[in-house]
């Protein structure tokens, strides 16, 4: 069996467009939701990557699908009258959440990779009414959106899914202005995950087998031109045990607890100079 990996790209994005499909048309939520973790409701993985929303001014309860790993508006210094773009955004749960912030002289715009999740976000959206908030079919690769619209990019456990993150980075360069700022909360991992982690296709839909190193994912940021790079969060995300056996054997678990290799939640923040 081939390493995730060694998947193609374009069949790398088939899954993850299936998946997440699968996700915006089911009734009870997927990734990281009440009954799994960052993946479809059918792997079974606990929540233990999601972040609470429910006291943020903006917060919509039929857009939180619980696909994050945190919460980038946070600490992405959102100002009344910014232009937004929300990389990944889902059933709209983030681009509401900035919405409030942006006010009514400001505008949002949700960008995602699959059409059933868009079509769940502007369905949320016609219920709000916001004129100003705006939701796009598109691939993070080559987004459909001009060049320097944004004075902020958010994004939240998205662009671990991308496969190719040089290029996804270069259109978020692309897409912000000068002197515009992004904000990403992302999947990363210290040290080497197992083959039976690695090999996994749910894993990778889930934001695990495909988070590249830490240093790895903040070189790819530095070498895209971004300045002011800088982590205002980080905690690890522990997998458990009963969930690691559906991959690995005991010996195989034993061995990763005793590796010291981690699976991360960062928020990355840096600037467009």
């Amino acid at each position: 069996m081939n390493t995730m990996l060694e998947t193609s790209n374009e069949a790398l994005k088939t899954l993850v467009q299936e998946k997440y499909a699968a996700i915006a048309e089911s009734e009870s939520g997927g990734c990281c939701g009440p009954s799994c973790g960052c993946g479809p409701t059918d792997m079974n993985i606990p929540t233990v990557m999601n972040e609470d929303y429910t006291q943020l001014a903006g917060y919509t309860p039929d857009a939180d699908l619980a696909l994050g790993c945190g919460i980038p508006t946070q600490f992405a210094q959102i100002r009344s009258g910014d232009t937004v773009v929300d990389l990944g955004s889902g059933a709209g749960n983030d681009a509401f959440v900035a919405r409030a912030l942006v006010g009514n002289g400001g505008r949002v715009i949700g960008l995602d990779f699959t059409e059933a999740m868009v079509a769940k976000a502007r369905a949320n959206n016609a219920k709000l009414g916001f004129a100003n908030v705006e939701f796009v079919q598109g691939d993070i690769e080559n987004m459909p959106l001009l060049s320097d619209v944004a004075d902020v990019v958010v994004s939240n456990c998205v662009l671990n899914l991308v496969p190719d993150k040089r290029a996804a980075f270069a259109e978020v360069w692309r897409i912000m202005k000068a002197g515009a700022h992004f904000a990403v909360s992302d999947i990363v991992v210290s040290g080497i995950l197992p083959k039976g982690i690695q090999q996994a296709a749910e894993m990778y839909a889930g934001c695990v087998s495909g988070a590249i190193a830490k240093a790895e994912y903040l070189g790819i940021i530095e070498k895209t031109g971004f300045a002011n790079v800088s982590i205002p969060k980080e905690r690890e995300i522990m997998l458990p045990d009963d969930l690691l056996l559906q991959y690995l054997t005991p010996a195989e678990l034993t061995e990763y607890r005793a590796s010291g290799a981690r699976i991360l939640s960062i928020t990355v923040c840096g600037e467009k100079a």
